[in-house]
């Protein structure tokens, strides 16, 4: 007898769907998630069948839930939300929803499709610490982006000139530059001596002499505002730079974490191969990749989750070709990013975007047209377990041979 299991799944309780190869229900719960209920559900349906012979489908494909039943030598399917959404047509015509019944479709989906959806593949130790370490560093550097933000629009509002002093008003001397002159007013007695001592002090490795610092702060232009208004916003200045300053420290610790974990990666020297990828923007590819070659069935499949290829929907005569909205828009994120530093390296890449830019597509566009063009080179040295070598891109070469040729 086999068996299939669908769990719809949330943060306090699982809906658990357990039905046999006639889509006749075996068993169906609500699991609570502690640590009793998780060894619970790993017990009951150890007792249907081997681990091993169970498949299970999820939606989302990730979390300790996850963690727990792949540990414990389940077959665990993703089943993306989409698929689900539109396979309830097939078993209410209400369009009803309830945990329990998405259990039921996740199992049956198995029962009746489950050639069609391939099982998560479990990575190593390694590639989910470095995934860990990538995707918590990213989520923090979208709050620092915003932060930064936030603090740059109250400074436009009172005091530009403070914003406009240094290049990065996240940077750590431009925190601590406002940290100790918060309000036009704690700046009044600020002269070229006290900059540049403090310019020393924070040791200052711009280009630019304090009088010209100096000068940027004085030319910005000063809102009237009361004195009631300036402490207050004085008060605000004070307490984004008091959440900046150990958001900064802890990025470049994360980031020096990362680069060290892409270092010792068996996959690290792969990604940083190509042209301009770096460590971290490498491991943000690594992480997302994983480890297992046959994550993927083909370089189409890889392009398709990673969202740099398009979506056709075709009938009759009608086309249209429209963006790619469901992927892992983390990879995508990753992927884009090196295409378009890689420009710059990378004259097949210039050359690749500038044709595209040419046919009329913007710069996104044409960077993800890019991206998908490193990918089909990608995909063959990861498949390979070889890093980058230019001298084998066929392509690459072509354009360094004509470009010799007409010097």
């Amino acid at each position: 007898m086999s068996y299939f299991v669908g769990l719809d799944w949330a943060s306090q309780e699982h809906a658990v769907c357990v039905i046999n190869e006639r889509a006749q229900i075996v068993w169906h719960t609500t699991i609570p998630h502690t640590a009793v209920g998780l060894a619970e559900l790993r017990t009951r349906l150890a007792r249907l069948a081997p681990p091993a012979t169970i498949p299970v489908a999820v939606e989302r494909p990730s979390g300790l839930l996850i963690d727990s039943l792949v540990d414990g030598g389940f077959i665990v399917v993703p089943i993306h939300p989409n698929a689900l959404k539109a396979s309830r047509t097939r078993y209410a015509a209400a369009q009803g929803k309830s945990d329990a019944g998405d259990a039921f479709i996740l199992a049956d989906l198995l029962r009746t499709d489950g050639h069609r959806f391939r099982p998560l593949q479990p990575l190593s130790d390694e590639t989910r610490a470095l995934r860990a370490l990538v995707r918590t560093r990213d989520d923090l550097v979208a709050q620092r982006v915003a932060l930064a933000n936030q603090l740059r629009a109250l400074l436009e509002s009172f005091w530009p000139g403070a914003a406009q002093i240094f290049a990065d008003i996240d940077s750590p001397i431009s925190l601590a530059f406002l940290h100790r002159y918060p309000t036009p007013h704690t700046a009044q007695r600020l002269g070229e001596q006290r900059l540049a001592a403090f310019l020393a002090q924070h040791h200052y490795c711009g280009r630019r002499p304090a009088p010209e610092l100096l000068a940027r702060l004085h030319q910005a232009p000063i809102a009237p505002c009361g004195e009631a208004e300036s402490e207050a916003k004085g008060e605000l200045v004070r307490a984004l730079v008091a959440v900046l300053e150990p958001l900064v420290r802890q990025l470049h610790h994360l980031a020096s974490a990362i680069e060290h974990a892409i270092a010792v990666h068996v996959d690290g020297p792969i990604l940083m191969s190509f042209p301009r990828a770096g460590r971290i923007n490498a491991a943000q590819l690594l992480a997302e990749l994983g480890d297992e070659r046959l994550r993927f069935a083909s370089y189409e499949h890889l392009a398709a989750e990673a969202g740099v290829a398009p979506v056709t929907q075709a009938s009759g005569k009608h086309r249209a070709v429209t963006f790619r909205w469901a992927c892992n828009k983390r990879l995508r994120l990753a992927l884009t990013t090196f295409a378009d530093n890689s420009r710059h390296a990378s004259a097949w890449a210039a050359q690749v975007y500038q044709q595209a830019r040419g046919r009329g597509c913007d710069h996104p566009h044409a960077t993800r047209i890019l991206a998908r063009a490193w990918l089909r080179v990608l995909w063959r040295c990861w498949q390979d377990h070889r890093p980058y070598d230019p001298a084998h891109h066929s392509s690459a070469q072509r354009i360094v041979h004509a470009a010799a040729a007409t010097a």
